[in-house]
């Protein structure tokens, strides 16, 4: 077997638990698909990281369910960890879990996670360019913004421009090519994929935003889980790197911003991010102009009973069953 579930879509969409509830469906013994159970991997750029739990919303052992997950701590957060690092150990557990006559399901919001794997991208082993990187940290950010827009438009429209870590390294990345991202070859990942991509309204999607971050808040939780990072090594400048909550939280620890600021600026930035990711989604894969078509082999959906319609009809042409 070489099928590959992904669920896509913006943050607080419900990702997660949509690729629990689909992946039990296919536990063994309880499915006449002729599949023995199914696995999930994350694409989550920030859930790699050990210790960063509740800020990139990793599972709990409670919500996974008893189904496997897979590239979740990962990394020491202290380190820098690569896509061409992910993509080699996502490739791995697809082909692992595959073996085992399961379906793997990919599972994130990292738009460049995603398509490595889907699309085989063939990424450079580019060792950091420390001299280059010191001369962009000299610049004002609104202008390597602005350089970035016009170097790669597509990786620009798709990143925190307010985050100099990612700015920088994404300009790094398209100096050194000499390209855009987007142009990078693709190798054929050889997997027969479907795509499912939860869409929210926008006044729903704002709504879950503020549950959720009203959750993290909750006794201090989140803001106990960026003491302990602090306290086991993290700078407050690499803490600030991963943007979203820890960069906020990290501000206020810092007492650069009040309480009420920091719950602010975390809802307003995962606001923003989430239509960054739609941004993507909706043009992926994304031409190297930035321009094109909305994506049509993305099938969009907006809750479970329309996720288990069009994954019903993936998974019985395994065995050539009608569809």
């Amino acid at each position: 077997m070489n099928k590959l579930l992904v669920i896509l879509g913006p943050t607080a969409s419900g990702k997660s638990d949509m690729a629990v509830k689909l992946a039990l469906r296919l536990r063994s013994g309880r499915n006449d698909f002729g599949i023995k159970g199914a696995e999930i991997i994350s694409a989550d750029s920030r859930q790699v990281y050990k210790g960063m739990d509740i800020g990139s919303g990793k599972v709990t052992k409670k919500e996974t369910k008893g189904v496997a997950h897979h590239l979740l701590s990962v990394a020491n957060p202290k380190t820098r960890f690569t896509v061409s690092q992910y993509q080699k150990l996502a490739l791995k557990a697809i082909k692992n879990i595959q073996k085992k006559g399961k379906l793997p399901i990919l599972v994130g919001g990292t738009s460049f996670y995603i398509q490595a794997v889907v699309d085989g991208i063939v990424i450079p082993e580019l060792k950091p360019d420390w001299k280059l990187r010191a001369k962009l940290e000299r610049q004002p950010l609104p202008e390597l913004a602005k350089r970035l827009q016009t170097l790669d438009p597509v990786r620009a429209s798709t990143i925190d421009q307010n985050n100099p870590r990612r700015v920088i390294r994404a300009l790094e990345l398209v100096i050194k090519l000499g390209h855009p991202v987007a142009t990078l070859q693709r190798k054929d990942a050889g997997f027969d994929t479907l795509i499912l991509g939860i869409k929210k309204d926008p006044a729903e999607l704002k709504k879950l935003i503020n549950k959720r971050l009203l959750k993290r808040l909750k006794n201090n939780a989140m803001i106990n889980e960026v003491k302990k990072l602090r306290a086991s090594g993290l700078s407050w400048k690499r803490l600030e790197e991963f943007g979203l909550e820890y960069r906020f939280v990290a501000q206020y620890l810092q007492n650069k911003t009040s309480y009420q600021e920091m719950v602010n600026n975390i809802q307003k930035e995962s606001e923003h991010y989430a239509k960054r990711q739609m941004t993507w989604f909706k043009r992926e894969p994304p031409s190297p102009s930035g321009s094109g078509e909305p994506s049509k082999r993305i099938n969009w959906i907006k809750n479970y009973s329309q996720a288990l319609k069009v994954y019903k009809k993936f998974i019985k042409k395994e065995e050539g069953k009608p569809s």
